[in-house]
């Protein structure tokens, strides 16, 4: 079996072992030993992937299999990973894992909920393993399912009303999807979907690209909350269990950027070229509008949703640029905030679970009931705002300064507009910060309240290390993700 695979049978013997599980002791022991396979493994192939390259291994892909699947239409199961890849894989991985902690004390039907997580979690690991577009799609549509399920049933509030709304919406998009998969497929004449052997033929006519180029960026556009399509994302983030959120802002909505890039951008380039200004106007209201939305919220969960709006439309924005640096930068962001947004969505959890509020009018003093919990929350809030030292500033600062390479004034105002987000962001989160954690306790009941309890210090703990450890030591991560974004400029300048 293929390594890759791996990322794909592991979660398929844990949902077969979850299945079979009696008590809950039984179930934890199966999420933390798989999840803690899928981390050492995501690990391990990072080590792999930099020996090869060390090595002197130029391939575009590595560590590649491919079987046939369904022939007529030369459908095949193809996986390969480049450096984007193997970082999105990691971020997966350390999610998945986390929020395994975060669930740590599940009560309402534990095996049914990690069954679903799971199977998000399979849909997820597929979709960064694959290069062939209709396998990716298969893995897309295996991610997007359980997330109905997962919040209608385990959710909290307007539950019902938040997963109908991000299901229909998103089901919206993914017909975009495969209507432009299948434009790229006839369109381009190529005898096969692999990614890489249609962007080596480079033979789509530009008319075909102009149909399907936004049709295909649209698709994904919609799970990465590009405006005017974003809507779902708050009532979702907002209704979903704590370690849902986590895995779906931190991760799910990453697919969204990523299939932008490796499929409407890097197949499909000339389109690209004339048409992405459309998309970079777009983008850049996602990144202010977020912003100013989350300074008006006054539910934590709303305010962080609003928060990975601007944040995911920055990632957006950069593929748009089309600079090696913006890119680079692009993929840090995702990795960045899907470390961000995973550790600010568990503490909310862990905050709400303690305080049954999630209203900052009803919250003040918490740094005196709970203070591991409100220094974890201040650091995740200066990791957002951008601060030096953390993943938030390294990925904003490469997105800017790509962005700003480009000498037209076109590209150069809109950048200027996007880092006005750096400003409103910290307006946000400070006010924030200073209402809920200091002070004094307004609520005579929180004063009984208990601080974190061991699970949930492995939760937080594991995503700060991370978060730290990106900001403090970033260049191997990103040299690794701009010797990939290579391939993709050599398009675009064609």
């Amino acid at each position: 079996m293929n390594f890759l695979s791996s990322f794909v049978f592991i979660p398929l013997l844990m949902l077969l072992a979850l299945r079979i599980a009696k008590s809950m002791k039984a179930i934890r022991a199966v999420m933390v030993t798989g999840s803690s396979v899928l981390l050492i493994l995501s690990v391990v192939l990072t080590v792999m992937y930099l020996n090869q390259r060390a090595a002197g291994d130029t391939a575009e892909m590595l560590f590649t299999a491919s079987m046939s699947w369904y022939e007529p239409l030369n459908i095949k199961y193809s996986v390969g990973v480049d450096g984007i890849s193997v970082v999105m894989l990691l971020l997966t991985s350390v999610i998945v894992f986390t929020g395994t902690f975060a669930s740590w004390r599940m009560k309402v039907q534990p095996k049914e909920y990690f069954l679903w997580y799971t199977l998000l979690s399979l849909g997820v690991f597929g979709f960064f393993i694959t290069v062939d577009m209709f396998t990716m799609f298969m893995f897309y549509e295996i991610a997007l399912i359980p997330m109905y399920l997962l919040i209608g049933v385990w959710g909290s509030g307007r539950k019902e009303y938040a997963a109908m709304k991000l299901t229909l919406m998103l089901m919206g998009g993914s017909a975009f999807l495969l209507i432009g998969i299948l434009g790229i497929y006839f369109g381009s004449g190529a005898t096969t979907m692999n990614i890489m052997e249609i962007a080596a033929l480079h033979n789509m006519p530009i008319s075909q690209q102009y149909i399907w180029f936004p049709i295909t960026f649209i698709g994904f556009g919609v799970l990465g909350a590009l405006f005017p399509f974003h809507t779902w994302s708050p009532d979702g983030h907002a209704s979903a269990p704590t370690a849902v959120s986590m895995l779906h802002a931190g991760v799910l909505m990453k697919l969204g950027g990523y299939g932008c890039f490796r499929i409407a951008m890097y197949l499909m380039p000339e389109a690209a070229n004339e048409l992405s200004w459309i998309f970079l106007i777009l983008t850049t209201i996602s990144v202010v509008y977020g912003a100013f939305s989350a300074c008006v919220q006054t539910d934590l969960k709303y305010i962080n949703a609003y928060s990975s709006v601007s944040h995911c439309g920055l990632v957006l924005f950069a593929i748009l640029m089309m600079t090696r640096t913006a890119i680079t930068g692009a993929v840090l962001q995702m990795l960045s905030h899907g470390l961000m947004t995973a550790l600010f969505f568990a503490l909310i959890g862990m905050i709400y679970g303690r305080t049954h509020t999630r209203d900052i009018r009803e919250l003040s003093g918490l740094m005196k009931i709970m203070p591991f919990l409100s220094v974890c929350y201040v650091i995740a809030g200066l990791a957002n705002l951008g601060l030096p030292g953390l993943s938030g500033f390294v990925a904003e600062m490469t997105i800017f300064v790509g962005s700003f390479e480009h000498p037209d004034t076109f590209h150069r105002v809109l950048t200027i507009i996007a880092t006005t987000s750096i400003v409103i962001t910290a307006v946000y989160i400070l006010r924030l910060v200073g209402k809920i954690l200091y002070g004094t306790p307004t609520n005579k009941e929180h004063l009984t309240l208990t601080d974190a309890t061991w699970d949930e210090r492995v939760a937080v703990i594991s995503l700060i290390v991370c978060v730290a450890g990106l900001g403090l030591a970033p260049l191997w991560i990103s040299d690794m993700i701009s010797e990939s974004v290579v391939p993709a400029i050599t398009q675009f300048i064609k």
